[in-house]
């Protein structure tokens, strides 16, 4: 963005020399030489403020402006190609000053212009598109078609770190700048509690931006001004509806927001849940009982991956390691429960007291959501 700044000087100055050297020698404008340096510096910060209006891309390298000049010389030639052709047309040699001053004053103007533009653009897509010159080469560096845009409670929970880091997400992962922003306002928080998660987020962003397999950008997305107004939930799913991204999150209400105005969410708690590996009735697992259950004689214990499993008739094994048969499984709004029973000597186990262990359950969930 400096250095965009820094052009946008340089621009209207050139400009103004040019008005200032001109002035006195076209006829027509001798009279009033200040009034044409000032024509000019509007109608360059006219074209500036037009330039501002597109959609702002990543500024990637230097590089950029080397070959937006190249390109503005060539559309240069081609112009002043043309202006000589419809000055020799349409303008005689005997109006054009001496020697043809008022020609010059254009060529300049339409070259300051087209190198202008064409390096601005270069600077402001140069990812988009693919151009080989000899030893010189700007290709696309984002990975994948579509963006994923992070949400600062994925930031947070950490987890989207050792998913990108398995390689499954070839798309470039996008930190909007207004979410790093908020991320570091929870790190500066007050709030102890606060603080230490902005801090965890901050964390989790340098192991991912250190990490050569994970496409990490940060990044202006260029939303208006009444956009960048709002709430940063709602600015995050502009920047998406923006962008075409696929927004990550492991908030529930924003998901159903974003959904409802058709951005495409990708949940980590949905996807860890979708993870879990699956037990079939009658497969063995060794358990720790950790607790007891609710019904009289269970025992409760959990997986690795925080799966629950109610065990019956373990309840005077709390604290021990045991092999549990599963008898059935139930998917519920907080995730998976797995039902078993402690495998007896011979392998057997009671399916009619599993069956009851189930229905029980389901019944004991009816009637809390019955009572709410």
């Amino acid at each position: 963005m400096l250095l965009l700044h820094v052009l946008r000087g340089v621009f209207v100055l050139i400009v103004a020399a040019i008005a200032f050297l001109y002035a006195d020698q076209v006829p027509g404008l001798k009279e009033k030489p200040e009034a044409s340096i000032l024509f000019a510096v509007m109608g360059a910060f006219l074209i500036i403020v037009v330039d501002m209006i597109w959609p702002r891309k990543s500024l990637r390298a230097l590089a950029g402006v080397l070959f937006g000049l190249l390109a503005g010389m060539l559309v240069t030639y081609v112009f002043t190609l043309i202006v000589s052709f419809l000055a020799s047309v349409f303008i005689p040699s005997t109006e054009t000053g001496s020697p043809n001053t008022l020609l010059q004053f254009i060529k300049f103007m339409v070259g300051a212009v087209s190198c202008y533009l064409t390096i601005s653009f270069v600077m402001q897509t140069k990812d988009d598109f693919r151009f080989v010159i000899p030893y010189v080469e700007f290709s696309r560096q984002t990975k994948g078609g579509r963006p994923f845009l992070l949400d600062t409670s994925v930031i947070i929970d950490g987890r989207i770190a050792d998913i990108c880091k398995t390689g499954v997400i070839e798309s470039e992962v996008v930190v909007p700048r207004f979410v790093l922003q908020e991320l570091q306002n929870i790190a500066d928080s007050a709030d102890r509690l606060k603080r230490k998660r902005g801090r965890r987020g901050l964390d989790v962003l340098n192991t991912m931006q250190a990490d050569k397999r994970i496409d990490l950008v940060i990044r202006e997305l260029g939303l208006s001004a009444g956009q960048a107004q709002g709430t940063v939930d709602e600015q995050l799913v502009e920047a998406a509806k923006r962008t075409d991204g696929r927004m990550v999150t492991t908030d529930y209400n924003l998901n159903k927001i974003a959904r409802l105005r058709g951005v495409e969410v990708i949940n980590i708690n949905d996807l860890a849940n979708a993870l879990k590996p699956v037990f079939l009735p009658g497969e063995s697992l060794q358990l720790k009982i950790v607790k007891a259950g609710e019904e009289p004689g269970q025992g409760v214990g959990y997986l690795d991956d925080g799966t629950m499993v109610v065990v019956e008739q373990s309840r005077d094994r709390i604290g021990k390691t045991v092999e549990v048969m599963v008898t059935s499984a139930l998917q519920t709004s907080a995730g998976r429960l797995i039902f078993g029973k402690i495998t007896t000597a011979g392998g057997e186990h009671d399916e009619q007291n599993s069956g009851e262990q189930k229905n029980r359950y389901d019944s004991s969930n009816n009637n809390q959501r019955a009572g709410q």
